[in-house]
Parts: C-alpha cells; structure tokens; sequence
C-alpha cells in the first residue's frame, strides 16, 4: 500500500469529522537488525504530516518511543515557532519519556497525555513527570486496547478505565478528581475543536 502523500492528507483532513492528523511519530523501541537510519522513511512519514496538520491548522496526535530526540528535531524543523501562523500544535500521546522532554514539548505547544502506565508501580518517574505538567496542558486516554491501569494490567483496555488513570492524576496534583475530569475535558475541547468546553 502506497503512504498518502500530502495532498492525501490535505484532502481526508477536510472531511467533516477529521479533527486532528495522526497518529504519527517516530517510533525506534524495536529496531531489530535495522538502525536508525534505516528509519528515514519513518522520519519523512512524521514531516508530511507535520505538514499537513500546519497547513490545515488541525492538531497532530505524536507517538515517539525511543525516539524523543529525533521527534523533537523534527518538530522544531517542520512545526514552525511557538506564536508563528501556522504552527504544528496537538499532543503527545501515552506518554513515557522524561521530565526533558516534556518540557521541550510544552516549550512547543504541545499537550501531555497520560496513559494507564502512570497507575504501574514501576512508573515513578513517569508520575514525577506528571506532577511536572501543568495540568492546563495535561490529557488522559487509554491506548486501547493496550496498557489497561491497575488493577486491571495485563487485560484488555476499554474507555471506562479512563476515571482510574484520572484518579492517579488526582493524587499526584493533590486535586479532586472532579478538577481533574473538568480540566482534562476542557483541554481536549481546546485542542481538538478550538472551543472551551
């Protein structure tokens, strides 16, 4: 199957229900016997969709995995400045990497989503980056079908598991999970369809 070019892009993105581009992103977890240079075509897929969400003003939904400094040079290359007409804007989604990164990410425009992970035991620092972020800038999903919180690791993910990693975030920001539920809904409205919810 043949990558959409731009155009593609630009076209389905004027369809009525598109609201964002992607998900798209760099992703070097599982080279193999490949390297990161043998992920040039990943990188060129992530700029011509950098492209189209800057020309059609929609967010991108980026995935980056092992990969933050590649995504982030490309961000700065493509997406334009922070204020300028133009500029790529959207979310990182499930988010895993470092306090850095998310700053760099922020410093970009970007919103932070986290997922069931934050809830693992072994996600301490994760939750350190979660305290971090402001929760103005801050999303949850689940990444269904996968990453399920506790205590339901390990089984299939589905949307009402959304409250627990909401929960989690409550903890970390020491806030109601009522200010948590609002402000994560508000941001997603902001995002996705540029109205206040």
């Amino acid at each position: 199957m043949q990558e959409p070019s731009l155009d593609d892009l630009l076209q389905r993105a004027s369809l009525p229900k598109v609201v964002g581009i992607g998900e798209t992103g760099l992703d070097y977890y599982r080279l193999g016997e490949r390297t990161v240079a043998d992920m040039e075509w990943q990188r060129e897929r992530f700029r011509v969709h950098i492209r189209a969400a800057r020309q059609t003003g929609k967010p991108l939904v980026i995935h980056t995995r092992s990969a933050s400094d590649d995504t982030l040079a490309i961000l700065k290359e493509e997406g334009g400045d922070v204020g300028q007409t133009g500029q790529a804007t959207g979310v990182f989604h499930c988010f895993t990497e470092t306090q850095a990164v998310a700053r760099a990410a922020l410093d970009l425009g970007f919103y932070i989503s986290f997922s069931g992970i934050l809830t693992f035991k072994n996600a301490a620092d994760l939750r350190e980056v979660a305290q971090f972020v402001p929760l103005d800038r801050m999303l949850i999903e689940t990444d269904s079908p996968y990453l399920a919180p506790m205590p339901h690791r390990g089984k299939t993910n589905n949307p009402s598991y959304v409250p627990l990693v909401a929960q989690q975030i409550a903890e970390i920001k020491q806030q109601s999970l009522q200010t948590i539920a609002e402000t994560t809904s508000r941001n997603f409205e902001q995002l996705f369809t540029g109205v206040m919810a």
